[in-house]
């Protein structure tokens, strides 16, 4: 039997442990982990979502204290008309002012701001952690789309052994008197037509490169998928589990993290309602009289307190603004969750069948139509016609084309599922 080049059903060494290797200054080869370790480190994506979090944590940290007090200035029983406007010794009354005020806000009010900001800090890491599976999930995709297409230069590079070596039996028979033109024209038309196939499979390989060397940040030039393909049979968790944990998944991670702030507004509405306070507390220094008398100096403390009394068109419409904003979110929240659970289902259904499918090509397909093609070239040489060898060499290479796009898709449905989840155990 022929030799079987795609091996997708063997586990990587190591699957677990991620480590980054340095690109090779020649090659640029990178496996599966060390291409997703360093599409971390390199997205900036990443790093918004980083500066993101440490924004809303430093705002967190600040969301419960009390404004800045505020410094009072002024000047008390100051006339202003008469002989005497705007002289600040014509009267005993007037007096210059300096104080201080702290405005105090309900507790409940300070609370509601508190818990509110320690859930915009949990909406962050969601969208962290939500963006990293995705980043994870593209290089993957991305890793796995080269591969496919250096699977397929190789292929049609080995057909162009068979395709020179029956290019020299039709011109040694034609030489002998024994074949023919026709044979000798149809050998070098598909030769031709393998380098056609080449250019094209060339083609595909440089836009796989590219599209890689987008999450790595390197230049696409030589880059190479090495290593083990991953096991394209096994998922690190179970489909029992990914269907249990809708909410814990990429494109649900953030939803419950934005339902709890929803909450939380609505929570810092309702606090609305309770009223503030203030403390002030003033210096006054009299003037002296014409006539050299000077009254005693002051001091004024006072509290003040707010009165919601008109909460039916101010602070209730808040309220009733907040808890619309939460349904809005939770009915959004819902109809994400049926998508994904309809979307995982369908990428489920791909899965299984695109195993079956590459399966077969890769353990009868493949080998049958290499053996056939191998077959029909050494019938030719011994004499044989050159036809049979001709549509034997096509099938295999439309095979080879169509189990490579199979292969690539059947990578891109186990990637998608592979890195649903966010726990480190879920690592492939």
């Amino acid at each position: 039997m022929s030799r079987v080049r795609h091996r997708f059903l063997r586990p990587s060494a190591g699957a677990v442990l991620v480590v980054l290797w340095p690109l090779a200054a020649a090659g640029q080869e990178l496996s599966l982990n060390a291409a997703l370790a360093r599409a971390e480190q390199a997205a900036p994506a990443l790093v918004a979502r980083a500066a993101q979090l440490d924004a809303a944590r430093e705002d967190a940290a600040r969301a419960a204290a009390l404004p800045d007090p505020r410094l009072v200035v002024g000047v008390a029983n100051l006339p202003i008309d008469g002989a005497h406007a705007f002289d600040l010794r014509a009267d005993d009354m007037t007096m210059k002012q300096i104080g201080l005020m702290q405005e105090i806000p309900a507790r409940a009010k300070r609370e509601a701001r508190a818990a509110l900001a320690a859930r915009q800090v949990d909406a962050a890491q969601a969208d962290s952690e939500a963006a990293r599976l995705r980043l994870r999930q593209a290089t993957a995709q991305a890793w796995i789309a080269l591969r496919a297409a250096q699977e397929l230069i190789d292929a049609i590079e080995a057909q162009r052994e068979q395709a020179a070596l029956a290019i020299e039996l039709a011109k040694a028979r034609l030489a002998g008197g024994r074949g023919s033109v026709v044979d000798a024209m149809a050998a070098q038309a598909a030769a031709l037509d393998l380098d056609n196939r080449r250019d094209s499979a060339q083609g595909q390989l440089e836009a796989a490169r590219a599209a890689l060397a987008r999450w790595l940040d390197v230049d696409p030039a030589h880059l190479a998928a090495s290593g083990s393909w991953p096991d394209f049979a096994a998922l690190p968790t179970s489909e029992a589990e990914l269907l249990g944990r809708l909410d814990h998944q990429a494109a649900l991670l953030p939803w419950q993290a934005r339902s709890d702030l929803a909450q939380a507004a609505v929570d810092v509405a309702v606090a609305g309602k309770r009223p503030d306070w203030s403390i002030s507390a003033s210096y006054g220094q009299r003037s002296r009289s014409p006539g050299g008398m000077r009254r005693d100096d002051m001091l004024m403390f006072e509290v003040a307190v707010g009165l919601p009394l008109f909460a039916r068109n101010r602070q209730d419409r808040d309220v009733a603004a907040r808890r619309a904003e939460l349904a809005a979110v939770e009915a959004e929240h819902e109809d994400a969750r049926r998508a994904q659970l309809d979307t995982l289902r369908e990428t489920l259904a791909q899965w299984h069948a695109m195993q079956r499918l590459v399966a077969r090509k890769q353990q009868q397909l493949l080998p049958l139509a290499h053996d056939r093609s191998r077959t029909a070239l050494a019938a030719y040489r011994g004499g044989g016609a050159l036809q049979p060898w001709l549509d034997a060499r096509r099938d295999e290479l439309e095979l080879e084309v169509e189990h490579t796009t199979h292969l690539s898709e059947l990578g891109r449905a186990w990637a998608a599922l592979a890195f649903l989840l966010p726990t480190a155990e879920t690592t492939p």
